[in-house]
């Protein structure tokens, strides 16, 4: 748990030009305060501490105005930027190294059983107010733009913007580094 803050506080002071310094971050960010309920209420929602879990995970929403359900799995280093009003649903996966915006909704689109909220790739960065909705994928190093409605898959390196999302051309620069 340690190792992952450490990786969560690295990344947002490589990619928030506003980060001063470990304390600020630490103190003052509620992507942090909002992760580390997360992992809490998701051990235990795996020993089936159910109502427990979710009691957690509504608290933390109140304290910080992002709302994670206890099923989701989150990797290390995510950054939710600004946080205010950003939803993860129970089946969603997020890789390591991801950002999101304020207003981000990673969320089902019915009331099916099993998976039905997007997986999130590593280093993908959802712009704010996007809504990415159903059993999709953003793959690696992909771009969601500022509210777009993503309802299909997202390849790696391209970019999806607009309502509904189109997809942009891979960015090949990005994929030589």
């Amino acid at each position: 748990m340690i190792e992952d803050f450490k990786a969560q506080i690295k990344h947002i002071k490589e990619t928030d030009p506003a980060a001063t310094n470990t304390i600020s971050i630490f103190l003052l960010y509620p992507s942090i305060h909002a992760c580390f309920w997360h992992c809490i209420a998701h051990k235990l929602h795996k020993m089936k501490f159910i109502f427990l879990a979710r009691a957690l995970s509504q608290f933390a929403r109140f304290l910080t105005g992002i709302e994670i359900h206890p099923g989701a799995v989150i990797g290390k280093g995510l950054f939710i930027d600004h946080g205010m009003g950003v939803v993860i649903g129970e089946t969603s996966i997020i890789g390591e190294h991801v950002k999101l915006f304020h207003g981000v909704t990673l969320g089902g689109v019915g009331t099916e059983k099993g998976k039905r909220h997007p997986t999130v790739k590593d280093y993908a960065v959802i712009g704010a107010g996007a809504k990415v909705l159903g059993n999709v994928t953003i793959g690696k190093h992909a771009k969601v733009g500022a509210n777009a409605v993503v309802l299909q898959d997202v390849p790696d390196y391209a970019t999806a913007i607009g309502v509904p999302a189109r997809i942009k051309e891979a960015n090949n620069d990005i994929k030589k580094q």
